[in-house]
């Protein structure tokens, strides 16, 4: 049997299912969320199919958690990272922890040294759920440099807890976001070998693209093996192939090639 809310958390509740479709749901439903357990910040965004995410709302105690939301993550940074990677793979509705979905090398990657650092973020959470066909919309949650604390046992078992009420909320409230078309890893691998070829005369093969793609989300040679069921060996000799295609030598060379062409193609 669910454990009762306490009766000043069920009131946050209420004003949060009154405000559907107004113009303060966003900030009702934070209210009730930071009622049953503590956070630190949240950043709510949409993800669709056919164009850039949206930023639904933002709140957060430690200003640099979004100094470079717009300049940066929406510009085409979103394209590796972890909750994106939700959003392409039709992920089912429900809660996720950044340290259990993101990639075994994702803290060593080029985007968490340029963006993902900078937020002061030390753990982060989201629930996510389908508001309409090809969206999805996120409720991010976070723990930053205003306390330093990861989120403890008790706290991810309350937020797994409230789980259906928050996605049943999300679903309801933004069911007028559209979305056309049908974009995934194998769209997103299409424009990455077009443009490379376009701009640059570098001609990847789709395993190379596939590789190079996966390097940027921050997997290792291991995981990229075990995901593509191939041996960590093979994963070593397309690295070096991409590697020696592009003219680079690192993931931070890579990083920088790569992400201003899929960021002026799709952001």
């Amino acid at each position: 049997m669910m454990r009762p809310l306490p009766n000043s958390t069920e009131a946050s509740l209420g004003r949060a299912i009154e405000a559907l479709g107004g113009e303060r749901f966003e900030v009702t439903l934070y209210q009730w969320l930071a009622r049953c357990y503590e956070i630190d910040n949240t950043t709510m965004l949409a993800y669709f199919q056919n164009r850039a995410p949206e930023v639904l709302f933002t709140q957060s105690m430690q200003p640099r958690v979004h100094d470079q939301i717009f300049s940066t993550y929406l510009a085409g940074a979103y394209l590796v990272d972890p909750f994106y990677t939700l959003h392409l793979e039709r992920a089912p509705a429900g809660l996720y922890r950044m340290q259990d979905i993101a990639p075994d090398h994702f803290q060593r990657n080029e985007y968490y040294a340029t963006y993902y650092r900078a937020t002061t973020l030390v753990d982060e959470i989201a629930y996510v759920a389908y508001s309409a066909e090809g969206v999805s919309v996120h409720i991010g949650l976070g723990r930053d440099a205003a306390s330093g604390r990861r989120f403890s046992p008790r706290d991810i078992a309350e937020a797994e807890r409230i789980t259906p009420i928050v996605c049943g909320l999300i679903a309801q409230n933004w069911a007028s976001l559209k979305s056309g078309g049908d974009f995934n890893d194998e769209a997103l691998l299409d424009v990455l070998i077009a443009e490379l070829r376009a701009v640059h005369d570098i001609a990847l093969s789709p395993r190379q693209a596939q590789i190079a793609l996966m390097i940027l989300r921050g997997h290792s040679s291991v995981s990229i093996a075990l995901r593509l069921e191939i041996s960590a060996q093979t994963v070593k000799v397309f690295r070096k192939q991409l590697y020696r295609k592009c003219a680079i030598s690192s993931q931070a060379e890579l990083f920088s090639l790569v992400m201003p062409l899929l960021s002026q193609k799709l952001a």
